[in-house]
């Protein structure tokens, strides 16, 4: 009779990388956390066609991106503390499930509600899936194999962000955009049979505390309030923007002040202490804000404006993953022997040059001459920052607080997206049914890279101010701070800096995951 996770629980925490255990263990993380990937890329260019096919304005659009967006962001810190007390592969089963199910629902929706709808369940089971995957890989690998475990997650759960653009491109142009929600329902199945098979159930049974729901819940609204009033804006600031702005504003206000006074906060404001942090934090809004804003607008260029196919508007920003793939590794490597700060500072200036060349990119031109030199310099400005920036997250906070600092800053790059894609087109006037104009949504392109590229030297500015070169250094880090050497070495998806753990404990628990109770 064959063996089960069931059978072996009592291998938690000491799984061998080399085993078929431990293959199997990494191979159900990368697919569970590589579905969450996958739909970060290949909806944006399903976008145009959803778009025709239901009739509708700009704003369900920006819906269809934040409705997934929203809860993701507000909740994936809640999510990783669910699996140390619950299970870790039960909560990371039930997000399988869950995102599965929505995915379906998605496929099916009649109509734009019904597909918003669906996608916000779907960022419910992202928010348990991406800390969850982590947390299985730390959970369950032994101590000496845990890192380079880590490691491996977060690389070939990259494969699923390389993919995409290529997978949602053939899937919209053939069988139809419904089939890039569908897909997740096989690759569901995989994660399932492959957690029942080899998947040990862990927990922490130190963890303690109470869930911080209500500082989840007020972080999501207060999101939700502001994103409706900026993508509702174009039409006017009628009552019901100025009360969703209001609303929202007032809401995030109830949420620091609650995280403040809880005994155990879902955000622990004390990491703010760190004015390293803090400023790290700053940086990751600005660039995170233009790489979400780039990349909702230049699939409805390329195929609207440019006349590209889903499949051509996918490979086009091919090039920034093979670059992030290639060089983000280095690139940390670099900023470990001279300091963060000079590549925090070129790095999204170089970037920036790339989105100030996109510029140049209008109906009639070509690829090679137009848009392969933009993606090429945007990709290797990005490759430059984002080892580095994990880097200086980790450094700037002691080692016990590590994990959760990295999932602060992993929400703050999506909160920063949300907003973008909610406040961009505003700002460059798009709204309506003008994203189906050539000329319109040209003109708004053509300025929005350049409201993309602002920010990016912003990010650029704050680095160069705020950040001291020997963050990385034993002397120049917090007290207590571990080595800052991130264990996510290579990272492709370039939505989203990678999560990382916290410390290794020679126990079950495995290390702190972000979102854990205290």
């Amino acid at each position: 009779m064959s063996r089960t996770a069931t059978d072996d629980g009592a291998r938690a925490g000491g799984l061998r990388l080399a085993s078929p255990a431990g293959r199997g263990v990494l191979a159900c993380a990368v697919l569970g956390s590589g579905m969450v990937m996958l739909d970060g890329t290949v909806v944006n260019v399903a976008l145009p066609r959803i778009g025709a096919d239901f009739d509708v304005p700009l704003s369900a659009l920006q819906w269809t991106i934040n409705a997934y967006m929203l809860p993701l962001a507000g909740l994936i810190l809640l999510g990783g503390g669910l699996g140390d007390r619950y299970g870790r592969r039960r909560v990371f089963l039930v997000g399988a499930v869950w995102f599965a199910a929505a995915s379906m629902l998605c496929g099916l929706a009649p109509g734009d509600a019904a597909l918003i709808g669906a996608r916000a369940l779907q960022g419910v089971g992202g928010a348990l899936l991406t800390p969850g995957s982590l947390a299985l890989v730390q959970g369950s690998f032994h101590p000496d194999d845990r890192a380079k475990a880590v490691g491996l997650w977060s690389g070939l759960g990259g494969v699923a962000t390389s993919v995409g653009p290529f997978l949602g491109g053939w899937l919209v142009d053939g069988p139809g955009w419904r089939w890039i929600f569908f897909l997740n329902v096989p690759l569901a199945l995989g994660v399932l049979a492959l957690a029942l098979r080899w998947v040990p159930e862990s927990r922490d049974w130190q963890a303690s505390g109470r869930f911080d729901v209500s500082g989840a819940a007020l972080a999501a609204l207060a999101l939700a309030g502001i994103t409706y009033a900026l993508i509702d804006a174009p039409g006017g600031a009628g009552p019901m923007v100025v009360a969703a702005g209001c609303a929202g504003v007032l809401l995030g206000v109830a949420f620091v002040v609650r995280e403040r006074r809880a005994a155990h906060p879902m955000l622990p404001l004390a990491v703010f202490r760190s004015k390293v942090f803090a400023s790290v934090n700053v940086v990751t809004l600005c660039l995170y804000a233009a790489i979400g804003g780039v990349f909702f607008l230049l699939p409805t260029q390329l195929q609207n404006g440019l006349g590209y196919d889903a499949l051509g508007a996918g490979l086009a920003s091919l090039p920034v993953t093979i670059l992030m793939m290639a060089l983000s590794g280095p690139a940390g490597g670099l900023a470990q022997r001279i300091g963060p700060r000079p590549l925090l500072t070129a790095g999204p200036l170089v970037a920036a040059a790339g989105l100030a060349l996109l510029h140049r990119v209008h109906p009639g031109g070509s690829y090679w001459l137009d848009v392969l030199p933009a993606v090429v310099v945007l990709g290797l400005g990005m490759s430059a920052f984002v080892a580095p920036l994990t880097a200086t997250v980790l450094a700037s906070v002691e080692d016990r607080h590590a994990g959760i600092a990295s999932g602060v800053n992993n929400a703050a790059a999506r909160v920063a997206q949300l907003l973008a894609v909610a406040s961009l087109p505003l700002a460059v006037g798009l709204s309506g049914a003008a994203y189906r104009s050539p000329a319109s949504v040209d003109r708004a392109f053509g300025a929005a890279v350049l409201v993309c590229a602002g920010l990016m030297v912003l990010g650029a500015l704050v680095s160069w101010y705020a950040v001291p070169s020997d963050v990385l250094s034993r002397t120049g880090a917090e007290p207590e701070a571990r080595e800052a050497v991130p264990r996510c070495s290579v990272h492709c998806a370039p939505t989203t800096p990678p999560l990382e753990p916290g410390p290794d404990r020679d126990r079950d628990a495995g290390g702190d995951i972000p979102g854990s109770p205290a």
